[in-house]
Formats: C-alpha cells, sequence, structure tokens
C-alpha cells in the first residue's frame, strides 16, 4: 500500500506508518482528538528510494538524490487523491521513520516536519524532502549511537490538516528531570509550537501534581499567560489518559486552536525516564530502592538466569531465619528487579524502622559514599518518617535471630583468636558448596542439585564470613575512635595498606607472578607477545600452549576459574570457560618496563607503610589507649583483608551451579529447543524443566537477547530511586555547586598522568602508570590495577571494591565523582588527589 488512512492505524504498524504515524493512528482510533489524515508508508519511500539509486552507505548522496529525485509517478498520484480528499487545504507534512517515537529511542527531531503546506506541488516537494531527512547529518549520527543499521531504516510522511493554533505546547505526562512520574510539566506559546520545539523562544512553563491538579511551578515570559489554569489542567488531565494508554509516561505535543479546542498533534514515549522496579506503584505510598548493580559495581543488566540465582538466595536466607516463603523461584521481597532485568534493595522498611533508620545511611558510606548522602537526605522526608515498632520491639526480633545464626559468638571467636578464628571458618567455607552429580546425572536432577546449591549453601556461608569482617570492622572502627585526637583519617587508611588474606589481592599477584615468570620461558614469552588473545584462548583449550604456559595458566585456573567480569550474574561465563580476558591481563603486564616497580613488591610496600604508620601512632599515644589501640590494630591486620571472601565465594557456587546447567545447555541446543548452549541463561528454572519436557524457546530467548544487548548501551543506572520515579541524585545534582571534580577520598596519595576511560575491562589495555577512570569495578577490573597510577570512579565508597585494590597497591584514588567518565577524556592529563578527595583537569596529551 502506497497511501493509508491515519485512522485505520495501530502502535504495532510501525513498519508501515513509523513510529509517528503509528502513534498518531493508535490515538485516533482510542478517540482523542488528533488532526484527521493519511500517511504516505514506507513502501512509497523504499521504492522512490530504489528509483533514485539511494546507497545506504553514503548518506549525504542519497539525501541529496531524494531532495531532487521526481517523486515516481504512481506514489505522487496516490498523494494528490488523499490530498484532495482531505480538502486541499493547508496540511501538517512529517517525517515518520521506523526507528522514531519506540519506547526505547524517541529520535525526537532527526528528521523533518513541514508546516502550512498548501498546493499539490508544496505537498510533493515536502515528501521529498521529508524522505531526503532520512539521511540528514543528525539522524544518521543519532542512528549510529543508537546503534540502528542504516540499511534497516525506512520513513513514513504523515500528512494532516493544519491546527489554525491559537497556542501549542508540550507536555510531559512525568517530570523528564526528576523522573517523579505523579508530576507534569507543561511548556507553552503563543501561535505554532515549532519555535517552542526547536528552542527558539522560552516558553511559559508549569509543573502540574497530575492527580490533584494542582499547579506547583509557575514560570511566565510574558506580561500574560499562554494559558489559562483551566486549559493547564486540561491539558494535563488529556495526558494523563494518552500516558494510562499507551502504559508509559508520553511527551506529547499540542495545539489549542482558535476556537477553543485542544489537538493532539504528536505522541512518544519519555525515553529518558529510569523504568521503575517491578511491583512500585507511583499512586501509592512512597517506596525507596537502593541500586543493588551500584552495589556491586556493575552497570550491565542480569540475565534471567542471574536474576532467578539471586531470586532463589533469597528465599535460603528467609528460610534461614525462620520466614520461609511460599513460592521460592520467586523468592522473598528482596531483591526485587525491573524491567531492564537489573536489581535493587527495597530499602523502605528499614528507613521506616526506629532502629535501623540509620542503617543504609551508614552502610552505604563506607561502600557508595554518594548513595549515604541520599539516605541522609531522605531521613528528613516527612513521607518516610518513621513509624511503627519500638527500639526494644525491633532489638527483642534481632537479638534472637543473631544468636540463632550465632553471630555474636563467632565475633566475639574472631576477636579473641583472630589468627586461629580466620583460618577455622574460611577452612569450614572452603568445604562448603561442592556440588556434584553423576556425569550421566538426567537434567531434572541437575537442575534439584542446582537449587539445593543456592538454596543452603549461602545461608550456611555468611553467618561466618560476614563474623570476620565485623570483627575486623569494629576493631578498625574503636581503633580510629581512640586514636581520633592522635591521627588524621588519611593516615588510618595507610593502617589499611597491604592487608593479607584478601582473596582479590591474591588473585591478582599469582596472575602478576605468572606473567614474571612467563618472561624466564622463551617459548610461552614469545607467544604472549606474538600472538592474538583469540589464538591463545583457542590453544588453551585444544592443550597445545607451551608446556610451561599450558601448565601455570590451568593453575591459575584451577583456583581462580570461577571468577568473571560481571560475576555476580551467574549468566556471565567464568574465566575457566572463556580466559581470554586473563590472557590479556598477562600481556598487559609484559608492557611493564623492566625498571618499574613489580605490583608484588609494590604491595610488599604498602604492607610495611602500613606497619611503619602503625607504629607512628601508636607512638602518639600511651598506657593503656596504646595497649588497646596496639591490639585491635593487630586485628585489623589479620581479619579485616577477608572484607572480599563473601563474593569470592559466593562466585565459587556461581561456578559450581554453572558447572551442573551447562550439559543442560549443550543437550537442548543440540535438540533445537535453543539456539545455542549459553541461551539456557536467557530462561528461569521454570522455563528450563519446560525446556528439558520439549518445549521449545528459540523465539523468545532471541527477544531477550535483544533486549540485553539493548540494555548494555544505557549508561545511567539511578543509585536510588522512588516509587514515584523520582531519582534524588537528579535533586542532590542541581544542589550542588557546577564547578571541579569531587568525590570520596579512597586511597592517599597524589598523582599526576594522563587519565584511561574505560566503560569495560574486556579487551582493555592501560598502559604502565596512565589514571584508570571508570564507572566503577567489580574484580574482573582489578587486573588493570596492577599496572595503573591511580583510580577515578563515579561509584563507590571508601569500603567498596576498587577503593580497597587501590589501598592495599597504594595507588591513590578518589571514588564517587559523578559524571567521571563523562568529563574526563583518554589522554587528558589529570591530577588525582586521593586525600582530598579532588580530581583536576589539565590538558590533552594522546587520545
Amino acid at each position: 500500500m502506497i497511501v493509508v488512512s491515519l485512522r485505520s492505524l495501530r502502535t504495532t504498524d510501525v513498519s508501515v506508518a513509523g513510529g509517528k504515524g503509528a502513534n498518531l493512528g493508535e490515538l485516533l482510533r482510542a478517540g482523542f482528538a488528533v488532526p484527521d489524515g493519511f500517511v504516505l508508508t514506507t513502501a512509497a519511500y523504499i521504492a522512490a528510494a530504489r528509483a533514485a539509486g539511494v546507497d545506504p552507505n553514503d548518506p549525504v548522496a542519497a539525501a541529496d538524490r531524494l531532495r531532487h529525485a521526481q517523486v515516481p509517478e504512481e506514489i505522487a498520484d496516490a498523494a494528490r487523491r488523499a490530498y484532495g480528499e482531505l480538502g486541499a487545504g493547508p496540511v501538517a507534512v512529517r517525517s515518520s521513520a521506523t526507528a522514531e517515537d519506540l519506547p526505547g529511542a524517541s529520535f525526537a527531531g532527526q528528521q523533518d516536519t513541514f508546516l502550512d503546506v498548501t498546493g499539490e506541488d508544496a505537498l510533493l516537494d515536502a515528501i521529498r524532502r521529508c524522505w531526503a531527512s532520512l539521511w540528514n547529518e543528525r539522524a544518521v549520527s543519532y542512528r549510529r549511537a543508537n546503534e540502528v543499521d542504516d540499511a534497516s531504516v525506512a520513513l513514513a510522511v504523515v500528512v494532516q490538516r493544519m491546527v489554525d493554533a491559537a497556542a501549542a505546547g508540550v507536555l510531559f505526562t512525568a517530570d523528564p528531570v526528576t523522573g517523579r512520574r505523579t508530576r507534569a510539566v507543561v511548556d507553552a506559546v503563543a501561535g505554532l509550537g515549532e519555535a517552542l520545539v526547536a528552542g527558539r523562544v522560552d516558553p511559559d512553563h508549569y509543573a502540574v501534581e497530575a492527580a490533584s491538579g494542582e499547579i506547583v511551578e509557575r514560570r511566565l515570559t510574558g506580561d500574560h499567560a499562554v494559558l489559562d489554569d483551566a486549559r493547564i489542567r486540561e491539558v494535563v488531565a488529556t495526558g494523563a489518559s494518552v500516558a494510562a494508554h499507551f502504559a508509559t509516561p508520553q511527551d506529547i505535543e499540542f495545539a489549542v486552536d482558535r476556537g477553543g479546542k485542544l489537538w493532539l498533534v504528536q505522541s512518544r514515549p519519555i525515553t529518558t525516564l529510569y523504568p521503575l522496579p517491578d511491583g512500585a506503584d507511583p499512586s501509592r505510598e512512597l517506596r525507596v530502592y537502593f541500586s543493588a548493580n551500584v552495589a556491586q559495581g556493575m552497570f550491565e543488566p542480569f540475565t534471567p538466569m542471574g536474576v532467578q540465582t539471586f531470586r532463589l538466595m533469597s528465599s535460603g536466607f528467609a528460610a534461614a531465619i525462620g520466614q520461609p516463603v511460599a513460592d521460592r523461584l520467586a523468592g522473598a521481597s528482596n531483591p526485587v528487579n525491573d524491567p531492564t532485568n537489573r536489581l535493587w534493595i527495597d530499602a523502605t522498611a528499614l528507613l521506616r524502622n526506629v532502629v535501623a533508620r540509620s542503617f543504609p545511611q551508614r552502610v552505604t558510606s563506607f561502600m557508595e559514599a554518594r548513595s549515604a548522602r541520599l539516605f541522609e537526605r531522605l531521613a528528613d522526608d516527612p513521607r518516610l518518617a518513621a513509624r511503627g515498632a519500638s527500639r526494644f520491639a525491633t532489638l527483642r526480633r534481632i537479638v534472637p535471630l543473631a544468636l540463632r545464626l550465632h553471630v555474636p559468638q563467632t565475633i566475639l571467636s574472631a576477636l579473641r583468636s583472630p589468627d586461629a578464628a580466620r583460618e577455622r571458618l574460611l577452612g569450614e567455607v572452603r568445604e562448603m558448596g561442592r556440588a556434584s552429580v553423576p556425569d550421566d546425572a538426567p537434567p531434572a536432577a541437575r537442575i534439584d542439585a542446582f537449587e539445593r546449591l543456592v538454596l543452603e549453601t549461602p545461608p550456611q556461608m555468611f553467618p561466618r564470613l560476614l563474623a570476620i569482617i565485623a570483627a575486623g570492622g569494629l576493631s578498625f572502627a574503636a581503633a580510629s575512635r581512640i586514636l581520633r585526637r592522635a591521627s588524621r583519617p588519611d593516615e588510618m587508611q595507610i593502617v589499611l595498606r597491604g592487608l593479607a588474606h584478601n582473596p582479590t589481592t591474591e588473585m591478582d599477584l599469582a596472575l602478576w607472578a605468572l606473567s614474571r615468570d612467563a618472561r624466564d620461558d622463551a617459548p610461552s614469552l614469545a607467544l604472549l607477545r606474538q600472538e592474538s588473545v583469540d589464538a591463545i584462548a583457542d590453544r588453551y583449550r585444544d592443550g597445545s600452549l607451551p608446556r610451561w604456559l599450558q601448565q601455570h595458566l590451568s593453575r591459575f585456573l584451577e583456583r581462580y576459574g570461577h571468577r568473571a567480569v560481571g560475576e555476580i550474574d551467574l549468566g556471565v561465563p567464568r574465566w575457566s570457560e572463556d580466559p581470554r580476558h586473563i590472557i590479556g591481563a598477562v600481556q598487559n603486564y609484559l608492557l611493564l618496563p623492566p625498571d618499574a616497580l613489580p605490583p608484588d613488591a609494590q604491595f610488599d610496600r604498602g604492607a610495611r607503610e602500613a606497619e611503619a604508620m602503625i607504629a607512628t601512632l601508636l607512638s602518639r599515644v600511651h598506657g593503656p589507649r596504646r595497649l588497646l589501640a596496639r591490639a585491635l590494630l593487630r586485628r585489623v591486620r589479620s581479619l579485616f583483608g577477608a572484607r572480599e571472601a563473601p563474593k569470592f565465594h559466593v562466585i565459587r557456587i556461581f561456578a559450581a551451579g554453572r558447572a551442573l546447567l551447562n550439559p543442560i545447555g549443550r543437550d537442548l541446543a543440540a535438540a533445537g529447543r535453543i539456539g545455542a548452549a549459553e541461551d539456557i541463561y536467557f530462561l528461569s528454572l521454570a522455563e528450563l524443566r519446560r525446556a528439558i519436557g520439549g518445549d521449545d524457546f528459540r523465539e523468545s530467548i532471541a527477544s531477550r537477547r535483544a533486549a540485553y544487548r539493548r540494555e548494555l548501551g544505557r549508561r545511567h543506572i539511578p543509585r536510588l530511586l522512588l516509587s514515584d520515579g523520582t531519582e534524588p541524585e537528579n535533586e542532590l545534582a542541581g544542589a550542588e555547586p557546577a564547578a571541579g571534580l569531587r568525590g570520596t577520598p579512597a586511597s592517599p596519595g597524589v598523582v599526576s598522568a594522563p587519565a584511561r576511560v574505560l566503560r569495560t575491562p574486556q579487551g582493555a589495555r592501560l598502559e604502565p602508570g596512565e589514571i584508570l577512570v571508570a564507572p566503577s569495578t567489580d574484580p574482573g577490573w582489578t587486573p588493570l590495577f596492577l599496572t595503573a597510577g591511580g583510580l577515578v570512579m563515579e561509584m563507590g565508597g571508601m569500603m567498596s571494591h576498587g577503593a580497597v585494590v587501590a589501598r592495599e597497591y597504594g595507588i591513590p584514588a578518589v571514588v564517587g565523582v559523578a559524571g567521571a567518565t563523562d568529563r574526563i577524556a583518554s589522554g587528558q592529563r589529570i591530577t588525582v588527589d586521593g586525600s582530598a578527595g579532588t580530581v583536576t583537569t589539565g590538558t590533552e596529551e594522546r587520545a
């Protein structure tokens, strides 16, 4: 079809009418006031592009050919007929691309619109210019930024009766700045709205509480308001109906004609809003969600099986504290996920509890300092006032639970005999999670074993591991208090350098030792310097590496192969399955110049500096304070390095879980029920059981993988999110000074060097001495730390993973620096002051 009536279209007709045309048709069919019109379909564009000889690989020539080519006669005749049936009066001619006004990307304003077009010749000229605008520079750049293939897009043209507008404007049915779903924002101007959309005029601005219609903000640009209050409320109420129809907040363009009628001329999803977690309802009592992804330094979404694993684990913990859930696969109330498959902790109950109210702020002050500031502000929000149980009633519930899990007893044991308790508890943990089934075990038995592993093992591990860390943390807090007048905060941080018993540091140093010793084996060294990562990985899998490298890489992976980048997602392959990241790290270490301080010596120097600082601090106090401070600091050095142990051992469980599930994936792929063995991680456990029963999941997995790939490109993940959609950090940012790069001091020292901005460690290369700038880090990043001169992170606090490892290697670090990866460029010379928490930018040296 070349021409279709606007009112015949629905949202599913994007391939025919483009996003704009499909949405307008849907509004018309739903009874909203939309100017009538027709659509010249994408089939017309494809025919015209073919006739003009358009080459998608040459956008400039494509635009020029379409702009100057004759409209094919069949298409021109159809357009003239439809125009005549519409009345042959003034019309608006709007581009409507197939990659436009979609839920994931709006592409707003990338193609052209022409208003007050009158006459057949002017109409055909506007149609040509719309077609050509598909290939303008801004549209092509936007598509490429959003990874949309130029050859995959087409363009329809929407032609509508022109509204003789007395006023026009834009309505956001949710606040696009704060994200608040219950507040609408209206901008309005006199006459046509194109100047407003193009940013050429200042509008009247209104903020309106959608439920009550109360206008809470009003900013006028002239002596008289463009819209009266009644009209503003009508616009907002109409917008709420549109948003309800599409089931998502909308960005709506509207016009009011000279007879006073309100018309909708465009509606698209507000694509900049972060999706609400499952169960969040803006119309109900306010809830507060803390990003588990941010807490773990992971921007990527989880795979469906990764989410399923955390739900299963939450059921295990609920049972361990005597509150079993009805459906263990659905899990407990925490964590919750969102439509992007990222995880959130519902912190509302803690914030409303008299005793626990300060707990989120205190915990995040160590692990994610900016989040702590947000929790501190939320404590003053009257909507989150403490209520319910008294302090005594809360403690009466907590104390028996702690005793039941033997937490106080284990902490006291660790404080009394730190070395012996650490070795005993870690030895017990190492024996847990050894899941095994016969090689010929049926798939259902493997799934049963996986469920038992995830349900039962973490609740057994965590009380032991957390007791070690708690004992170390309490010792550090007590020592800091005793020495508060005899020490500075940065001096206390030096005490934490070079801590023993940190499994992540031990892993990094083992990898460094492998690269160091590889220099002494000529065949291994030659291979590492000459071959690609992929080629070396292939040879490792088939056992054809030089003997020394095959043996030592195998030995490393036997001990640490359960780890990965993004390892808290069960769906991510482990290094034992895909060793390319580790091989790349070894190659990176070989770039260190011979005179550079080797990482193991750097670590040892950090430990000596810590011991020297302890001696200095102890010399400043006397008597019982000195004796107590010495005992506490000895416990810090003995126990606090185990801070990384809980994650290390949980990830070991995940690797064991993958070993149980991977054979099922291979069998299902061979049977044609999934496309590849790894596809099982895009299923839930219930779906996996259905797949082994015969169900075909290839189509649904393909859809989920496409959504997962799109989400990998999401740059912004809120630290905190309220159930009404508000991002508290946006409000905090508005209250902060714009100048300067500030964060949380994480590792003392000052360094000036070129920056290297990385958003993923996969395949990354860091030149020795460069300052690593990253959104956040997990253990998969830390091999890069051994050659880094400093660290800057957007996320994190003093006890977050990156900060801990930076201190242990003695490299200056500042964390919690908002927007660091956007405000710093690779090659730019920067100065990191890890004591003051500042980052100073200089000049660019290299890209």
